[in-house]
């Protein structure tokens, strides 16, 4: 535990975080450690370039309390970070977290809550190349478009003072292992990683596997790069489509309206998105892709067509160069 060298991995995440700009020297960071090999292998490197930073770090925990061994897994973090002499927070579910998108949406709000009290403007988790070719392929087989491909990105807000960010997304999975090997990091293994019932379980055990044999040995970094050319696409997409919705949209609040000559002119792929960033302010839930077909379809419609109601109520109708939401 106590050895200490710089290797190629801990050059790779200092280069990362400068080139990236992911964090400042001085900058408080809540760092995300379940035990696993990958969160080991962040906390571990963050700590040996702390003198570089003069970061202030502490490690969060989340106890979901649906494996027999998560009361001692937590207690295993808290001796890690006794030894490392470094903040130790403890977050424990009080209802049943039974499904992967349910412990996700838990463990980041449990986070947000330990940052906000505790004054951390970063919350750092060990997600790895690996975890965004899993992503990607899971978003894919699921159906979606870029921005679901591209899912795992570097950083994104949390509030308007905590980002997350993720600094492993160009080391892979295989590599954070061999790091804690070479460290002697105690690694918690987590059973529930071993379930199929787990759609990523049977994505991570069994599809990348079969890939890397028939297709491809080096089939996550190759995925890993498609999610970050997508991001940028995505990234420089969305600011387009945000000036396109702001010169077609009357100032008007209500009703809702929109030129649609302006966006005639547009391709495609801006006018879904524009449609899209209207049906996110106006649905109560995120928009499919027969919703946004639907909406863009009134931009060459004949004069008085209206669409069928949207989930919520509300219908979007043609009145000459316009087209009006109305709830």
């Amino acid at each position: 535990m106590s050895k200490s060298l710089w290797t190629p991995l801990h050059a790779k995440i200092h280069r990362t975080i400068r080139a990236r700009r992911l964090f400042a020297p001085n900058q408080r960071l809540l760092v995300a450690v379940s035990g696993g090999q990958d969160s080991l292998c962040l906390i571990k490197l963050l700590l040996d370039l702390q003198p570089k930073w003069k970061w202030e770090l502490g490690i969060a925990h989340c106890d979901h309390r649906w494996r027999a061994d998560s009361q001692a897994n937590a207690l295993h973090v808290e001796n890690l970070a006794k030894t490392w002499e470094t903040s130790f927070f403890l977050a424990t579910a009080q209802e049943e977290v039974n499904s992967e998108a349910r412990a996700r949406n838990w463990r980041y709000q449990a986070l947000t809550n330990i940052a906000q009290i505790n004054n951390y403007q970063y919350i750092v988790t060990g997600h790895t190349a690996s975890d965004r070719a899993e992503t990607l392929l899971y978003n894919l087989i699921r159906g979606t478009g870029a921005d679901g491909l591209q899912a795992l990105t570097w950083e994104r807000p949390l509030t308007d003072k905590i980002i997350l960010v993720r600094p492993l997304l160009e080391v892979t999975r295989s590599q954070t292992e061999q790091f804690c090997q070479e460290f002697n990091l105690p690694i918690w293994e987590d059973c529930t990683n071993q379930d199929l019932q787990y759609a990523r379980n049977r994505i991570r055990r069994e599809l990348i596997p079969y890939l890397q044999k028939n297709f491809n040995p080096q089939v996550e970094a190759a995925l890993a790069q498609t999610a970050e050319l997508l991001q940028g696409e995505v990234e420089y997409l969305e600011q387009a489509a945000q000036q396109l919705l702001e010169a077609a949209m009357s100032p008007e609040v209500f009703p809702l309206r929109i030129n649609r000559l302006v966006l005639q002119e547009a391709p495609l792929a801006l006018q879904r998105r524009v449609m899209r960033q209207i049906l996110q302010k106006i649905l109560p839930e995120a928009p499919s892709f027969e919703h946004i077909e639907k909406l863009t379809a009134l931009i060459t419609a004949p004069n008085r067509s209206q669409t069928d109601p949207f989930p919520g109520g509300a219908i979007a109708q043609i009145e000459d160069n316009w087209i009006y939401l109305r709830c």
